[in-house]
């Protein structure tokens, strides 16, 4: 009788440690439904071939001023190159991005276009508009960078064409190069607003809406957006640009930015 209730006793309470034991949550699962929108969404791609009809339009209608040496600067990662599936693998391996596993990646050279972009690189080469890719890639990824991208069958690829980053994230010397070189720089093309200007770079969001408001005239004209669900310098000013934070803070940071319609009291 002893020996049964030590049994039942033992059993009860490895029952209570099993129900205690609280199910591990994957820090990558709120990035799905952007990493969805972007893989399954045909507005992704509806978006993309958008802002590539309007860069081609607005190409078109600048040469037509007939600039001397003009140029068109484009990022890489999210405008050129899709990156949608290492997000993807992220999220199904419970694994939160690193460098090492990004590079990892690149040096894959598979990353798809973005839809749309090909023909437009084509176009403006035909045109004899000179390509500059301005990217936040290290530049260790220069050689498997520029593989992916002829073997997408894309345009200027010749290492002088690449400004991928070295010692600062910030854009805006490398876009100075390109001018200091008697470049006309008549379009930039990006995912985020950093690719146009370093005012965006590393503000809250709030000054980062506020520029985009008062340089509205820009988009569309000057500059090209293509749409990325992903990641970018928005997320990073809801965190404000700290990336050691625990991944409950971001959680709670994230939740705490949201704006929620007054449906019920």
């Amino acid at each position: 009788m002893i020996f049964t209730v030590v049994i039942l006793s033992a059993c009860a309470k490895k029952e209570k440690e099993q129900v205690a034991t609280p199910t591990p949550v994957n820090s990558q699962e709120y990035l799905v439904a952007g990493t969805l929108f972007t893989q399954q969404a045909a507005e992704y791609r509806a978006l993309c071939y958008q802002a590539y009809s309007l860069a081609e339009m607005r190409l078109l209608e600048i040469l037509k001023s007939k600039p001397v040496k003009p140029a068109v600067i484009l990022d890489l990662d999210e405008t050129v190159l899709d990156n949608s599936s290492f997000t993807a693998w992220q999220i199904t391996s419970a694994t939160p991005f690193s460098e090492d596993d990004w590079a990892i990646w690149t040096n894959l050279a598979a990353a798809p276009e973005v839809p749309g972009v090909t023909r437009f690189l084509k176009l403006a080469d035909s045109l004899g508009v000179t390509l500059f890719y301005v990217s936040n890639r290290d530049s260790a990824a220069l050689h498997p960078t520029i593989k992916n991208m002829q073997n997408l069958g894309m345009p200027q690829l010749g290492e002088e064409h690449f400004m991928l980053k070295t010692t600062t994230s910030g854009k805006e010397s490398r876009r100075q190069t390109v001018r200091d070189a008697g470049y006309n720089i008549v379009l930039l093309i990006g995912d985020n607003l950093g690719d146009f200007h370093h005012r965006w770079d590393k503000q809250q969001n709030p000054a980062r809406k506020h520029w985009a408001d008062s340089l509205k005239a820009e988009f569309g004209q000057n500059f090209i957006v293509l749409p990325n669900t992903l990641y970018g310098t928005w997320e990073g000013a809801i965190y404000n640009f700290d990336w050691d934070l625990s991944n409950e803070q971001r959680d709670s940071l994230r939740k705490a930015a949201l704006e929620p319609a007054a449906i019920k009291n």
